[in-house]
């Protein structure tokens, strides 16, 4: 038998060592959240853990133990027929479950009898959970950021893709919480991460980054949708050196059009979500949107929401939240294309994050 048992701490270190992570809590448990890449393999799904907690409440302990014990052995089996016979004796498996206890001990116990090295995450899902939340802090401190800053509209997105294309470090919030991050971001048939899940994923991104390069992030306020970014995260994101991203009203509105696509598909869709600014712009001036919505106006619509609604007090609220946002070099793209995005990525890369302070074709006074 070859069953190893290891801290979260060091698990989290070792991550991208083991060849595969398995989890053995319940698929539900795995969809809350999970280490990064861990397969799902429960020990008792959904219905059986429910069963055999049912068991152990309103019978006894014992009785739920034999029930349990069976139900493990056949899905451990099932496992086992499925997934581990084209495995080579060296396969190093790293395994957990919530606490670390029975279901991911028998499921380790089988595997090291088999032969194989198996490692088990002493204290499972819920001291790597603890670890996570102390290592992110410490992940974000060793990091410089460079923060695109720039109204609604304006390119943000597109230009942390096309920097990802270009070969950059980029740190895409909005993409890990599936959410763009307003009134109007919510993604349809794309349901946000837990907030535990979000939190690993965010981990994850960073502790892959390099801390001799710039990592690129988008300036967010502290919630995307409705989920919370690390605290220690925005701490670092507000201090750190801005740029700011300028793009032509026409541009963002074409930019807007082109994101938001199923608004112009979907009239109550869009309609609804204006509801959500009655308390802030008043219903007679939502109304009167909405009214334009149905009258097929959606241009118009949008280009008033920029202008009356989200333009307004940007400098100050993005001036007051990041230190170095007055004095943030401008960047302006040539168009809202991705081509011209590319463009300017490439040159952004080029000279290290920060155009030329004395001018330049994309830089600003």
């Amino acid at each position: 038998m070859s069953v190893h048992l290891i801290s979260a701490a060091e698990a989290m270190a070792r991550l991208n060592q083991f060849d595969t992570i398995l989890d053995a809590r319940s698929e539900g448990e795995h969809a809350e959240d999970h280490l990064p890449k861990a397969l799902s393999w429960p020990s008792l799904n959904n219905d059986e853990r429910i069963r055999v907690g049912t068991l152990y409440k309103q019978v006894n302990p014992f009785e739920a133990q034999k029930v349990g014990a069976a139900l493990v052995a056949k899905n451990i089996a099932r496992h086992i027929e499925t997934h581990v016979m084209d495995k080579p004796k060296n396969w190093q498996p790293l395994v957990y479950c919530w606490r670390g206890g029975k279901r991911s001990n028998s499921l380790a116990l089988i595997l090291g009898q088999i032969g194989f090295k198996v490692h088990l995450i002493e204290g499972g899902y819920k001291a790597f959970r603890k670890e996570v939340m102390e290592d992110t802090p410490r992940q974000a401190q060793r990091l410089q950021f460079r923060v695109l800053c720039g109204p609604t509209g304006s390119g943000k997105t597109r230009l942390l893709q096309a920097l990802s294309q270009a070969g950059a470090q980029v740190l895409d919030l909005e993409a890990i919480a599936c959410h763009r991050s307003s009134v109007l971001g919510l993604i349809p048939g794309t349901p946000q991460p837990t907030q535990k899940a979000f939190d690993t994923q965010v981990w994850d991104a960073l502790r892959g980054f390099h801390a001799d390069q710039p990592v690129f992030v988008e300036a967010e306020s502290k919630k995307v949708g409705n989920l919370t970014v690390p605290a220690e995260l925005m701490v670092a994101m507000r201090s750190s050196p801005c740029l700011r991203v300028d793009l032509s009203l026409d541009n963002r509105v074409d930019l807007l059009m082109e994101d938001y696509a199923f608004f112009t598909q979907d009239r109550a869709l869009f309609a609804d979500r204006l509801e959500r600014l009655t308390s802030l712009r008043g219903k007679a001036i939502v109304q009167g949107w909405q009214e334009r919505i149905e009258r097929g106006e959606m241009r118009e619509v949008v280009t008033e929401l920029l202008s009356g609604h989200y333009d307004p007090g940007y400098e100050t609220s993005t001036g007051s939240n990041f230190v170095h946002y007055a004095k943030a070099p401008l960047i302006a793209p040539a168009s809202h294309s991705m081509r011209d995005m590319l463009t300017l990525a490439k040159e952004l890369v080029l000279s290290g994050s920060t155009p030329n302070h004395g001018g330049g074709p994309n830089s600003g006074p």
